[in-house]
């Protein structure tokens, strides 16, 4: 599956969840409603999609657009605002103080990063670069998601060097600790692109 494909479903399924979470119930309501689940689900969603992105897709942006750094600077930058957002859910609770403020931040945020990627980046990077570029690339992107941080690591530099190889630890622990608390049996699987 080529690189635009993977992640337009990604994105579908991560848009599909900020939609369900964008009048989600606060205070007591929020505690009884599914609401921690579907959070975490958003997380570790998010923060394979965000990995993956980082270590493959915005340094081939960076290489083939002549504003490739300017194009994926600003989009690291929105990656790291939502990953401090993803961190507080993460650590906290529905119904606790600010837990619904960075949730409606989050969902916004993600809606604009979404929109930026799909409408300003894609077109101009699908247009610099050959099909088999884009094939080989999806690729990459699949197998990495297959062992990606399930955490947000907000204090992990953006950095393609640094999550293959310090990412790559942060991911193992991840996956050790999601299988020891039974919190990846809640993680839904990805979409299949039919």
């Amino acid at each position: 599956m080529d690189a635009l494909t993977f992640l337009r479903q990604d994105h579908k399924s991560v848009l599909g969840m900020l939609e369900v979470l964008d009048g989600a119930p606060t205070g007591e309501g929020a505690q009884r409603s599914g609401l921690e689940t579907m959070v975490t689900n958003l997380v570790i969603a998010e923060s394979q999609h965000e990995a993956i992105e980082e270590q493959y897709f915005w340094p081939a942006v960076r290489r083939a657009l002549d504003d490739g750094d300017e194009l994926a600077d600003r989009a690291v930058e929105q990656e790291q605002a939502g990953k401090r957002l993803l961190q507080q859910l993460e650590d906290g609770a529905p119904g606790e103080p600010g837990y619904t403020e960075a949730l409606q931040r989050f969902v916004a945020l993600g809606r604009e990063h979404i929109a930026f990627e799909q409408e300003v980046v894609w077109p101009k990077f699908e247009a610099a670069v050959s099909h088999r570029e884009l094939v080989d690339l999806g690729e990459k992107l699949e197998r990495a998601k297959k062992i990606a941080p399930t955490r947000p690591h907000p204090d992990t530099p953006p950095n393609a060097a640094v999550l293959k190889s310090v990412g790559m630890v942060s991911a193992t622990v991840d996956h050790v600790l999601d299988a020891a608390t039974g919190r990846a049996a809640d993680n839904p699987p990805d979409p299949q692109v039919h």
